[in-house]
């Protein structure tokens, strides 16, 4: 297949710009898509040509399959990028871009589907030899098979929905009685916000890690994994900050897990990137699902490998062989990523608004994903997530340094981050340690903190009453002072 001469890129923000940098790197012309409130993006004045396709709704514009296609199309690009979340992992426009002769940068969309249907993902997980969670075989059709499924492995579970994702679509049941008073409602929500009332259920780990594994496949067979991630430090399922590699893994452990990997992507033929996640505990892994886009927090694994993993997709998309082999890849030291989000860092509402000051850390080791700049209006249409901090160093105690002060160095004005989250996160002991937290512990620790800070905060306001009350007391002590001198100053002149 001849090199692309001009990439579409179906996504905005910090991803949309990674991927024009990429593109430049090759020598490929991007053509930026946006909506009307993207108007004045970083991404669109960075890219060679822009469309405009629709207005501010992402459902009129980022997720409109046919306006995208129809800007593809009138600005000649031979391929579209997807970037991760929108359309990256729907299959059906996957497939219209196939039918209309322009390369999807991304597996086939039959394999988006398979792998898209959790149900189906797992059997295929079962079919190659990856360890699975105790559950279901398939989707539930009713409640009896819910209970009976409950019963052989035991609660607590976890109800799936069967096309979820992003922590959407999923409930966990610890009795009998909260399962026939949730199934049909879990179906019901599964139904509203995926068009799909199909759910499965596994046995509810109470103290895992999350960890995933990068994969890159091209179209003649050659695999490779580029290790694993700890995602393990989630808020209500939503990753915040990751790291790689996981150091809870050992060489052993790491080979052993992503041999299988290896094998079963092989086996299915996939291509391009994918990241298949898991559970782990005790020593355990456990197969959760299979991402097949581009993850949010690649560049640590970049960092970790000095693979490119941006340019390795499109590289396969265009026909090329990996650049690398398994035996090339070797992991170099320690990397951390921060989601920084325009939110409040107490209550995780967004806050949109106009930056009026925005001061990035540097130095080595230290890398900036962004969209954003002073001026710059933050839409309450999208995702609040504005910058990704990317820190690296020798060793994990040296990345936690050089993260601490990175961290202390991001100045956002105008609108409010979750930066004082990251701030305390960074000093915790479970997170210096790394050996005592798990994906529920980030949940914990926040209940934790957010009532010591309300009781600090009960504190200041009645030690604030007691000292307003001591310093009338005071004003009227000294009042009657005076007022008592000058009766008596009154009586000697008389």
């Amino acid at each position: 297949m001849a090199k692309f001469k001009k990439v579409l890129i179906a996504n905005r923000g910090e991803i949309a710009i990674r991927i024009i940098h990429a593109c430049q790197e090759l020598g490929i012309k991007t053509v930026a898509v946006h909506s009307t409130e993207d108007s004045s993006a970083m991404f669109v004045k960075m890219a060679d040509e822009s469309v405009c396709i629709g207005p501010a709704l992402a459902s009129e514009s980022y997720l409109d399959k046919s306006a995208i296609l129809s800007a593809a199309v009138i600005t000649g690009a031979d391929a579209i990028h997807p970037g991760y979340g929108f359309l990256s992992e729907k299959a059906d426009f996957a497939e219209m871009a196939e039918e209309h002769g322009i390369v999807f940068i991304g597996p086939s969309s039959k394999l988006i589907a398979k792998m898209g249907d959790k149900v189906e993902a797992k059997r295929t997980a079962i079919e190659t030899g990856i360890p699975v969670v105790p559950g279901s075989d398939g989707d539930l059709p009713d409640l009896d098979t819910a209970l009976k499924v409950a019963k052989e492995i035991g609660y607590p579970v976890i109800l799936k929905a069967a096309s979820g994702g992003g922590g959407k679509g999923i409930t966990i049941i610890r009795k009998e009685a909260d399962l026939r008073s949730k199934f049909l409602i879990t179906k019901s929500e599964a139904k509203a916000s995926f068009d799909d009332d199909r759910v499965y259920m596994e046995k509810y780990l109470e103290r895992p890690k999350h960890i995933e594994i990068q994969v890159l496949a091209d179209n003649y067979g050659n695999v490779v994994t580029l290790a694993e991630r700890d995602c393990s430090l989630q808020r209500k399922h939503q990753k915040v900050m990751e790291e790689a590699p996981a150091i809870v893994l050992d060489e052993k452990t790491r080979e052993d897990i992503c041999s299988k990997v290896r094998n079963a992507v092989k086996s299915i033929g996939y291509t391009n990137a994918g990241t298949i996640e898991f559970m782990y505990q005790d020593g355990k892994f456990y197969f959760m699902e299979m991402n097949t886009r581009l993850q949010v927090e690649h560049p640590i694994t970049e960092m970790i490998t000095g693979v490119d993993i941006v340019k390795e997709q499109i590289r396969i998309a265009m026909g090329e062989k990996l650049s690398v082999k398994q035996e090339d890849i070797k992991i170099k030291g320690h990397a951390l990523e921060f989601r920084i989000n325009a939110e409040d860092p107490d209550t995780f509402v967004p806050w949109p608004g106009t930056i009026d000051k925005i001061n990035v850390p540097g130095g080595l080791g230290v890398r900036i994903e962004s969209g954003v700049y002073a001026g710059y209006k933050i839409p309450s249409f999208y995702d609040s997530m504005i910058a990704k901090l990317i820190v690296f160093a020798d060793t994990r105690q040296d990345c936690l340094v050089r993260a601490e002060h990175a961290l202390r160095e991001f100045v956002v004005d105008g609108v409010r981050t979750n930066l004082p989250l990251h701030k305390e996160l960074i000093k915790q002991k479970e997170v210096i340690d790394n050996a005592n937290y798990d994906n529920n512990w980030l949940e914990k620790w926040i209940a934790k903190h957010n009532e010591e800070k309300a009781k600090l905060a009960e504190k200041e306001k009645q030690k604030a009453t007691e000292q307003a009350r001591k310093y009338a007391k005071k004003q009227k002590s000294d009042m009657q002072k005076l007022t008592g001198k000058g009766v008596e100053k009154v009586k000697h002149r008389k």
